[in-house]
């Protein structure tokens, strides 16, 4: 009969095979981020090799939980109970990391300059991308509508002499184009910049609680790993049947 007992043992491999599936679609979806971060990277954007030595350990560690539970190797949990260990450590750290992150980023689009729009000008899709963003959220420019030159695009017209309905993160208040330029009369006051972060403010809140969730998981995984070792030296030592799951 088994050494750890049934109950516990399938809802150890349960999660584990959930997690397997996590870290799975982690890794598809680090490797569509990938595209969008070199976009971002003029805002001081982190880069995505972290996320990559995340996905693969989630879904490795994993796959050394299933083994160890089912092969109910006392070794083998020995080994996932450290990582599990070590991983709310390290998920601890990263969230503190992303936390520290988000506060840098937004320092860099609270003092964004020309520069930072220069990407976007001189790339013609991602001169599209800005009008697209411009029509739907209600701003203009990525710093404010000199971004654009001389000719101004009609994606920042603002209509309705400054009644326009504020979009996430922009206000949508309107304001006379600059002298000596081209385009609307009216356009957007304020710039993409502040629309851009909120988005991105988005993802980083997200991932705050990604990993401090992750954190007390790793935790309750040390936990369970460890009744499990203790399940198996019991068996080992009295060298009876498996162990029924109200004595713990």
């Amino acid at each position: 009969m088994g050494k750890i007992n049934g109950c516990l043992k399938c809802l150890f491999i349960f999660f584990n095979v959930l997690f397997a599936i996590l870290g799975c679609l982690l890794i598809y979806g680090t490797v569509k981020v990938t595209a969008y971060s070199l976009q971002l990277s003029a805002f001081g954007t982190p880069g995505l090799g972290w996320a990559w030595v995340f996905s693969l350990g989630v879904l490795g560690i994993s796959c050394l939980g299933i083994y160890a539970g089912c092969s109910e190797n006392a070794l083998a949990l020995k080994i996932f109970a450290g990582f599990m260990g070590v991983g709310m450590i390290i998920m601890l750290i990263v969230g503190i990391i992303v936390v520290v992150a988000r506060n840098k980023i937004r320092d860099g689009f609270q003092n964004t300059s020309a520069e930072v729009a220069k990407p976007f000008m001189e790339d013609e899709g991602l001169r599209q991308l800005l009008e697209g963003l411009q029509k739907a959220v209600h701003c203009c420019g990525v710093v404010s509508s000199g971004d654009w030159g001389d000719t101004i695009p009609q994606s920042c017209e603002c209509t309705y002499g400054g009644r326009e309905l504020a979009v996430f993160g922009a206000s949508g208040r309107c304001k006379a184009r600059p002298a000596g330029t081209a385009g609307p009369e009216q356009i957007y006051e304020e710039p993409c910049s502040n629309v851009i972060f909120s988005y991105v403010d988005l993802i980083f809140k997200f991932a705050m609680g990604f990993f401090f969730g992750f954190t007390v998981t790793a935790l309750l995984g040390l936990l369970v790993c460890l009744l499990m070792i203790h399940q198996v030296k019991r068996h080992d030592m009295a060298g009876g049947a498996s162990i029924p799951m109200k004595g713990y």
